[in-house]
Order: structure tokens, then C-alpha cells, then sequence
């Protein structure tokens, strides 16, 4: 299999953390529930080929996702948190509320994360709640989390663009990253939620959160593909320091709640342009592309990342 040739570029970090979404983001966007153990083999081939950081699932109520009302049963299907799969990994949990909070130390969840939204529009279509209701929410299960022990990562949604607001200004951003870090998240991942942003507005929102102390080592991105800036937007915010970057392999998913909003950046992209830049991931990216591969197989279609689609055929 072709690989990239390695040509640096200055301004890059050594490494970045590839924080894999295509378990819960990817797949709980089908339309079709995905059986169990299909969800497991997926785990079991992320994990192998490499990636540091796979969120396997979301403990949210079978009424709003049912594709991932089996959380329970993958975590079993995985041989648990400390089994031999996942010891050595990442392998966060998104919950939505107390009651998922719950029930994921119930199965011994090692990290959890929580979704707020910069957005009252977003926040009421998605969560069903007001901006300050939801990070009410996301406090309660930090500080019930952080209190067993467990590490919490927040996202926030609509950083860049919300369908039903528009623009998006950069204060309201800073604003819940900040209680999101008061709350106790050691991680923020920023959201892209609708594929809007440019570059240019990348680096401005990482200058405003800045200016606010927010250190770029707490921060990570997630953006999709909607208008084909995922790639160019990940590459000037690693430019800029960040060093964590959420993807979902073969480029599954995106936000079943958001108008437009088409898939994450394909994890196989992201890594051929990373390894290309002499960029460390310690992600095996033939492996992953197979994996890719397998899984769009068994959903009955063409992988949407250019990486699997060049490197497979």
C-alpha cells in the first residue's frame, strides 16, 4: 500500500493525538441500528491499528439514539474497561445526564464526556433544554465524575456556525469553555458542528480563547466535512498548537440534530496528511484503512474518505 512521502513543515508539533469519534459520532448517525458485535469488531480493530483514543459509545436514553441503546452490552462485547482490548487506550463515554453518568460507572468507565452547545438554538434543538440548563447538566455530571475519579472531556457544538443563528461570536465560545473548565473537563473538543468554518476563523477563535487563559493543550478540534474545509481547518490549528484531533474512521457520521451537517473528517485522511507532514500518530494506516474498508462492506456502501477510496482500490 502507497504512503505519503514525508516532507515537513515548520510549525507543527512532534505528535498529535488522533481521539477516534466513528464508534459513537460515526454510527450513531445510521439509520440502521448496527448489531453489537459488528460495534465491537470495529473497537477491537481501531484499538489494534493503533489509535490512542477511541470513545466507544454514548449512555444516552434509547427514545433519542437508538443506535446506542446496546452501551451495556458493548461494553461487555469489548471484555470491559480494564479487559486486554482497551487497558492500554482511551476509551471515553459520552453522557448526556446524571442517569447516563450512572450507568456508565456501573459498567467502570475510566472517562466520560459531556455536550454543551454555544448555541441557544442548538441547545434547544439538540438538547431539548436552554444554553444554561444543558451546562447545568454537564456541571452535575463533571462534578459526579471527577468526584469517582473518572477524567471528563466537554464538547461544544456550533463554534463556528449554527444553521438557525448564523454567525456565531467567538465571546459566546470562549464563554462556555470557560465554565466547561471550571466545571472540571480537562479536555475541550471544538465543534464544527454544520462544516462552516474557514481557516481564518479557526485561528481567530483560538486567538479569543487565548486571550481568555484558555491553554491550547486543554483544547482539541472536531470538524466536519460539509464544504471541504476539515483537512485545511485541522491543519492551521495544529499550526496554531493545538494537538488533538477528534476523526471518525472511513469519514462516518455527523450530527443527526443539525440541518446540513454531513460527515466528520475521515480519520484515514487525516493521518495520511499528518504522517505526509513527518507528523507522529503511532496509527498503523493500512490497518486502519482495512478496517474502513470492512466496516463500509458491511454497511453496503462506498467509504466517504478519499484515503480509503485511493488506498483500497
Amino acid at each position: 500500500m502507497r504512503s505519503p512521502q514525508t516532507t515537513p513543515l515548520a510549525g507543527l508539533p512532534e505528535r498529535v493525538t488522533v481521539y477516534e469519534v466513528g464508534a459513537r459520532d460515526g454510527l450513531q448517525n445510521e439509520a440502521v441500528v448496527v448489531p453489537v458485535d459488528v460495534k465491537a469488531e470495529l473497537v477491537r480493530r481501531l484499538v489494534t491499528a493503533g489509535l490512542p483514543a477511541v470513545e466507544l459509545t454514548s449512555f444516552v436514553s434509547p427514545r433519542w439514539v437508538p443506535q446506542l441503546a446496546d452501551a451495556e452490552q458493548l461494553v461487555a462485547a469489548v471484555g470491559g474497561f480494564d479487559g486486554p482490548l482497551l487497558s492500554g487506550v482511551r476509551a471515553p463515554v459520552l453522557v448526556p445526564n446524571e442517569r447516563g453518568l450512572e450507568r456508565a460507572l456501573a459498567v467502570g468507565a475510566r472517562e466520560v464526556a459531556v455536550f454543551v452547545s454555544a448555541t441557544e438554538s442548538f441547545a434547544r434543538k439538540n438538547l431539548g433544554r436552554s444554553r444554561r440548563e444543558a451546562l447545568d447538566t454537564s456541571a452535575a455530571v463533571a462534578r459526579g465524575a471527577v468526584a469517582a475519579g473518572l477524567a471528563v472531556r466537554g464538547y461544544v457544538s456550533m463554534c463556528f456556525g449554527d444553521p438557525w443563528e448564523g454567525n456565531v461570536d467567538p465571546a459566546a465560545v470562549v464563554e462556555v469553555v470557560a465554565e466547561l473548565l471550571r466545571q472540571g473537563c480537562a479536555e475541550i473538543s471544538l465543534g464544527d458542528t454544520i462544516g462552516v468554518a474557514t481557516p481564518g476563523q479557526v485561528v481567530d477563535l483560538l486567538d479569543w480563547l487565548d486571550g481568555a487563559g484558555v491553554s491550547r493543550a486543554a483544547l482539541a478540534v472536531h470538524f466536519h466535512d460539509t464544504y471541504g474545509q476539515a483537512l485545511s481547518n485541522t491543519l492551521v490549528a495544529l499550526q496554531q498548537g493545538v494537538t488533538t484531533v477528534d476523526a471518525s474512521a472511513g469519514g462516518l457520521g455527523g450530527c443527526p440534530f443539525a440541518l446540513s451537517a454531513t460527515g466528520n473528517l475521515a480519520t484515514e485522511d487525516l493521518v495520511w496528511q499528518l504522517h505526509g507532514l513527518g507528523v507522529s500518530t503511532g496509527v498503523d494506516l493500512p490497518a486502519l484503512v482495512a478496517t474502513s474498508s470492512w466496516l463500509a462492506g458491511v454497511m453496503g456502501r462506498e467509504s466517504p474518505s478519499r484515503a480509503v477510496r485511493a488506498l483500497a482500490g
